[in-house]
């Protein structure tokens, strides 16, 4: 079950956002809070709020564990900008844009595999054996 948290009109741009959200995105829900305290960036404390109150919706409205979620997805799209005057020389002005972002974070539970069934990482690692043994036998036939 997907869980999905906003936070819009955040003031910060969407580009700095976008630095934040693409070192959480995929992890484990608890590891990404941790990531995301010890972020030394102002765009980290929205984007953490933002999934607390994921894991939280999915705590209490769907009985879903904290440590089986991870993080599904997560973008920080444009809101509206803010548009001021900045005075410059010879009477003339420059346009100052305070750019706003919305911030989504979807977070979903871990499913457990089917019994026969192998992660993806175990199974490279099995096939990599495999390859390697293979290699070995070779090797050794030929001396």
């Amino acid at each position: 079950m997907k869980v999905k948290s906003q936070a819009k009109y955040v003031r910060t741009s969407p580009r700095k956002v976008r630095l934040i959200i693409d070192l959480i995105r995929g992890k484990k829900a608890e590891d990404a809070m941790a990531i995301l305290k010890f972020v030394n960036k102002a765009a980290a404390k929205p984007v953490l709020k933002v999934v607390k109150s994921a894991v939280a919706d999915a705590e209490h409205n769907f009985n879903l564990r904290k440590r089986d979620l991870y993080i599904t997805e997560a973008k920080a799209d444009e809101g509206p900008t803010l548009k001021r005057i900045r005075p410059r020389a010879k009477g003339s002005a420059f346009e100052i844009k305070k750019r706003t972002s919305h911030i989504t974070v979807c977070v979903e539970a871990e499913t457990p595999k089917a019994k026969g069934e192998l992660s993806k990482a175990r199974l490279n690692s099995k096939i990599k054996e495999k390859a390697a043994v293979g290699k070995k036998e070779q090797n050794g036939s030929e001396s």
